[in-house]
């Protein structure tokens, strides 16, 4: 059952960040964005087989192949987002069509190795590619954080509420 849950889990987020990645996103460096991909992390280590115990050496070697994999594919998500800045001063992204061409080749690249483990004879558990989203969104996320940093509003003494309105004249009236 753990299994089925973990591939209802990976559906339901590459669904949920492929709707999103192209329609505009404020960023918000505040917020805890590496909470997500702690969670997928956590949900995806608590899974004892997460390393095949017959093939262990390979297994490991397809583990870290698959892990490499999501950093290359987090990190070219975010290199290829567009970032810009409202005049409101707020930071806002949005994946290009290169984005989409990053999506294509990491998840090709994860069908070979796939394949790869099928044809080694080595037991794939979905925990392990849970683990990899999560590298990938842990990347993504961090990386767009530090591309809006200096994109935020200036922090600047700016004018109090009432500054530059004319005052009434006071008259005495008898």
């Amino acid at each position: 059952m753990p299994g089925l849950v973990n591939a209802l889990v990976i559906v339901a987020v590459v669904v949920l960040v492929v709707v999103r990645q192209f329609r505009p996103s404020r960023i918000d460096t505040e917020k805890r964005w590496w909470l997500v991909p702690v969670v997928l992390a956590v949900v995806a280590l608590r899974e004892p087989h997460i390393v095949d115990a017959h093939h262990q050496t390979a297994s490991v070697v397809l583990l870290a192949a698959e892990l490499l994999t999501g950093l290359a594919t987090g990190a070219g998500w975010a290199w290829t987002t567009r970032i810009w800045v409202e005049p409101d001063g707020a930071v806002w992204s949005r994946s290009t069509k290169a984005s989409g061409g990053v999506w294509a080749v990491g998840i090709g690249l994860r069908v070979g190795l796939f394949a790869l483990g099928m044809a080694l004879g080595l037991h794939q558990d979905s925990s392990a590619l849970l683990l990899a989203l999560a590298a990938t969104l842990l990347v993504r996320s961090g990386i767009l954080a530090l591309r809006a940093q200096p994109l935020g509003p200036a922090v600047a003494a700016g004018p109090a509420y009432g500054d530059g309105m004319s005052r009434p004249t006071w008259t005495e009236r008898v």
